[in-house]
């Protein structure tokens, strides 16, 4: 299993084991072992290891064993492990009279010293743990004339002395109030203890942030422009955009249709130094002709028959942000010398002005079409091509990086699944094979869209099943992984982790089509096969919505 809590539960028993069969140094090997696991092993491990440190030296350092008991049942008290700590106070008496003090002379202070501190450096992590072990620590050390354990927020009359914050528990922040003997020294061990304390805190805090982002790792470059790239091609891609960004010259994307070109473009905005300002997208093939020019660079009142009043135009409208213009091969020719102009100058004309206009906008294009090919049919300005062809970054298709397309499925599924109002839906690993395998012609607004289509149709906490998809991707694979080996005729698999609704319908469905196929489709004898009605199976046919 891997579980770290089991190995070390397992390792302390065989630990406790080799103490009640006379192998005492083997057992403490053991406990050190556990103690010393990185990362460093739970409160609850810890005292039970202290616990079972005490019971192996039991019989040969009896002031060593009491230490560790002790130490045990102060953990277990602090973490609400009241029968535990109970039952260590049991062995700890017990300890006391079955080996009298005499034969042992204990531990010397120096080497009490060094096991308290490391085990307050361990213990920085709950606050009334540190605090029980500090309390005992400076009371063994006689340096203190009242020490006490105390929420922060407390009112005690007459308190002084040294405060030491020892964090908080439960919502709660505790500290520890303690009163100096008089003398020099009592109060330079004291300040030396506190030290130990902030530090064993310190090392908690950054011990609780390493795990955090173990956990949550930090947001990486492209998931902070809202990409989801994980194959080679497109994080060098990201890091083009990054490198483009920085600059402020014209960029063209090209790709196939749906690829995520504007996505691309929103990221390139995202990452300069223009991104709180506007980011505006304009598609030059959802304009009529006549009227792209008022659009880009805007008109005067009375420019023309219908202006009844004065428009800025997208251009300026995206001043000091992004202009994206996307289709830009469907430009009209006539329009195409003005824009290169603007792309050169910086400045517009709009119509209707006799003074141009200085605009400060980055522009980045975008098509599909192939634009060598339209320069060479003279349907595409080559001034204009060679000027937006500055940085030019081409976007794959999806077919090219399909090991992508499962972080993507995860990411439609739970972005509609949230929009749509339906939690917990899983796709089966059969459904994700499909995905994976079919050529998605029109990349992944195809695959969004199909996504979107699986969500809207499925009840709430279902696994999506190779039924569900749509019929061109259903039948695009008929492939059969090599480890597994073809499964008979007459057996269905379905998952179980599922709702029964749902593995129910994936049976229901196997079971109608595999008798409508043995009888070729003949309905009384596939009625008959089922042990159902022709209506039975009409209305169940209707239901699953098969032809």
């Amino acid at each position: 299993m891997g579980d770290r809590r089991v190995i070390s539960r397992a390792k302390l028993l065989y630990a406790e084991g080799h103490g009640r069969t006379g192998q005492p140094a083997e057992g403490v090997s053991i406990v050190m072992e556990v103690l010393n696991s990185k990362p460093q092993p739970p409160i609850e491990i810890a005292a039970e290891a202290s616990r079972v440190m005490g019971g192996l030296l039991a019989s040969k350092e009896r002031s060593y064993a009491l230490h560790y008991y002790c130490r045990a049942e102060q953990a277990f008290r602090a973490i609400g492990r009241n029968a535990l700590a109970e039952a260590t106070e049991f062995e700890r008496r017990e300890t006391i009279s079955a080996h009298p003090p005499a034969p042992d002379p204990g531990p010397g202070i120096d080497t009490l010293w060094s096991e308290e501190v490391a085990a307050l450096m361990s213990s920085g992590g709950h606050a009334l743990l540190l605090g029980a072990q500090t309390k005992a620590l400076i009371e063994n050390s006689g340096i203190a004339e009242h020490v006490r354990v105390q929420q922060s927020n407390s009112q005690t009359p007459g308190s002084k002395g040294l405060t030491i914050p020892l964090g908080s528990h439960l919502n709660r922040a505790f500290e520890l109030r303690v009163e100096s003997k008089a003398g020099i020294s009592c109060v330079a061990t004291l300040q030396a203890i506190a030290r130990i304390v902030r530090s064993s805190i310190e090392l908690a805090n950054a011990r609780a942030a390493e795990r955090e982002r173990a956990f949550w790792p930090a947001q990486s470059i492209e998931q902070h422009l809202d990409l989801i790239c994980s194959s080679q091609r497109m994080l060098d891609l990201v890091a083009a955009v990054r490198r483009a960004a920085a600059t402020t010259v014209t960029v063209l994307l090209t790709g196939e249709t749906g690829v995520g070109k504007e996505l691309f473009a929103k990221a390139l905005h995202r990452a300069s130094a223009r991104s709180q300002h506007t980011f505006l997208p304009f598609n030059c093939s959802t304009v009529p002709r006549e009227m792209i020019d008022s659009q880009l660079f805007g008109h005067k009142r009375g420019a023309f028959t219908g202006a009844i009043g004065d428009s800025a135009g997208v251009i300026r409208a995206a001043a000091g942000g992004t202009l994206f213009l996307d289709e830009i091969g469907e430009m009209p020719l006539e329009s195409q010398p003005k824009l290169l102009r603007f792309l050169e100058s910086g400045e517009i004309l709009p119509l209707g002005e006799t003074r141009p206009q200085h605009v400060d906008v980055r522009v980045v294009a975008a098509t599909n079409a192939n634009l060598d090919q339209l320069v060479a049919e003279g349907r595409f300005c080559e001034d204009l091509y060679y000027r937006l062809n500055v940085i030019r970054l081409n976007i794959p298709p999806l077919r090219e990086r399909r090991e992508e397309i499962p972080a993507l499925v995860e990411h439609f599924l739970e972005q509609f699944g949230s929009e749509l109002h339906k939690p917990m839906l899983r796709i089966a690993d059969e459904t994700l094979e499909y995905l994976v395998l079919y050529r998605w012609p029109g990349n992944v607004r195809q695959l969004a869209n199909e996504i979107r289509r699986l969500v809207a149709m499925a009840e709430p906490g279902t696994v999506i099943m190779p039924a569900h998809l749509s019929e061109d991707i259903a039948q695009s694979s008929r492939t059969v992984p090599a480890h597994r080996s073809p499964r008979l005729f007459d057996e269905v698999v379905t998952r179980i982790d599922q709702p029964l609704s749902a593995a129910v319908e994936h049976v229901e469905r196997a079971a109608i089509q595999r008798a409508l196929a043995m009888t070729d489709g003949h309905l009384d004898e596939a009625a008959r096969l089922l042990g159902l009605s022709r209506k039975g199976l009409y209305l169940k046919r209707q239901r699953l919505n098969l032809g």
